[in-house]
């Protein structure tokens, strides 16, 4: 399942409630569907129920492209891990030398896009799934998207899907929101 398949099966509460999303997780849906998202949120909350959420901002670019191309490595390898999943889980042959991490922030969207480049022409095949697929060098596999909002158009998502601000956080830098809003 996902987030949204999940929301139908909260128990019914004796009060009140106080839904938390944090860490920016809503930037790793598109924008529609963050929406849609938020929506079905406010249709499970009751009067009085309140939502905490976590939001990435826009921040400049150098910032962006420091933390999702560290020089450490880390998200690389975070990344790079999904294709250790695909060969575990559906018997895969991607062979993780084959390929490099890359994140650029997009200013038309205002989203990170992490990709996988292939090195090399190369085959993959999905056992699992019963296909083969042919890669050319440079070729990329856009693997998560990580939306940043502004203040004001993230709350006006909110206003849009029924949720009224109660309370928000930014830190000096604003690198991040926290929003605390009701139904």
């Amino acid at each position: 399942g996902d987030y949204n398949a999940g929301l139908e099966n909260l128990p019914a509460p004796s009060g009140n409630r106080l839904y938390v999303f944090l860490g920016g997780t809503i930037g790793n849906f598109d924008r529609s569907q963050a929406r849609e998202f938020l929506r079905e949120v406010y249709q499970s909350m009751q009067p009085g129920d309140y939502i905490l959420l976590g939001v990435d901002r826009v921040k400049d670019k150098e910032v962006l492209d420091a933390a999702y191309n560290d020089r450490e490595g880390i998200t690389a390898e975070f990344n790079l891990n999904i294709l250790n999943v695909i060969n575990r889980e559906l018997n895969a042959d991607f062979n993780l030398c084959d390929f490099y991490h890359d994140a650029l922030f997009d200013t038309g969207t205002r989203r990170v896009e992490m990709y996988l480049v292939s090195r090399e022409d190369l085959t993959v095949s999905i056992e699992d799934l019963g296909v083969s697929f042919d890669m050319h060098r440079g070729e990329r596999i856009l693997t998560e998207i990580s939306c940043k909002y502004e203040y004001e158009e993230f709350a006006a998502l909110l206003r849009q899907c029924g949720l009224e601000i109660v309370d928000h956080y930014e830190p000096v830098n604003r690198y991040y929101s926290l929003f605390l809003a009701r139904c």
